[in-house]
C-alpha cells in the first residue's frame, strides 16, 4: 500500500515538474539572475560616472544626518548619530528603473507586437476560411437548385 502512495506521490511530483509554467520559471530565474549582473555594470559603468560628475561616484556615500554628529564606519555600522542613507535608496531606484526599462523595452515590447502579429494572422486566416466554407456551402446550394430544375415537379407537385 506504501508503494503504491509513494510511487503516486513521484508521479504527481514528476507531473508538477513537467508542467510549463514551471520549466518557464525556473528558466525566467535563471535569465534574471544573469540580467542582474548586467544592470549592476549598467550602474557600475554609466550611472554611477555620471553622478560623480556632480558628486561622488558611489552614491551610499550620499547622506544625511537626522541627529548630529553622524559617524558611520566603513564597514557599514554607524558610531553616532542617526544617519539616512539616501543615496543608496537612490542607487536601488535607479538599478530598478533601468532593469525595468530595459525588460520592458527589450523583451515586454517586442513580444506584444509579435504576439499580436499572429493573432491578426490567425484571425485573417479564420475570416479566409470563413468566406471559402460560405462560397462552397453557396455553390452547393445552387448544384442542389439546378438539379431540382432540371428534374421537375415531384409526384407529388403536381
Amino acid at each position: 500500500m506504501s508503494a503504491k502512495k509513494e510511487a503516486n506521490v513521484w508521479q504527481g511530483f514528476r507531473a508538477f515538474l513537467m508542467r510549463g509554467n514551471v520549466v518557464d520559471l525556473a528558466v525566467a530565474v535563471v535569465i534574471g539572475a544573469a540580467f542582474t549582473n548586467i544592470v549592476n555594470s549598467v550602474v557600475k559603468g554609466i550611472i554611477n560616472p555620471l553622478v560623480g560628475a556632480i558628486g561622488t561616484q558611489n552614491l551610499d556615500n550620499y547622506s544625511s544626518c537626522l541627529e548630529a554628529p553622524c559617524k558611520v564606519a566603513p564597514d557599514g555600522t554607524v558610531k553616532s548619530g542617526v544617519p539616512i542613507l539616501w543615496g543608496s535608496v537612490l542607487g536601488a531606484t535607479l538599478t530598478f528603473v533601468i532593469t525595468a526599462a530595459v525588460v520592458y523595452f527589450l523583451m515586454v515590447l517586442p513580444m506584444s507586437k509579435y504576439l499580436a502579429r499572429q493573432t491578426a494572422r490567425k484571425a485573417a486566416r479564420e475570416g479566409t476560411r470563413e468566406v471559402i466554407e460560405v462560397t462552397e456551402l453557396e455553390v452547393l446550394k445552387e448544384i442542389r437548385d439546378a438539379l431540382v430544375a432540371q428534374r421537375g415537379p415531384g409526384p407529388d407537385k403536381r
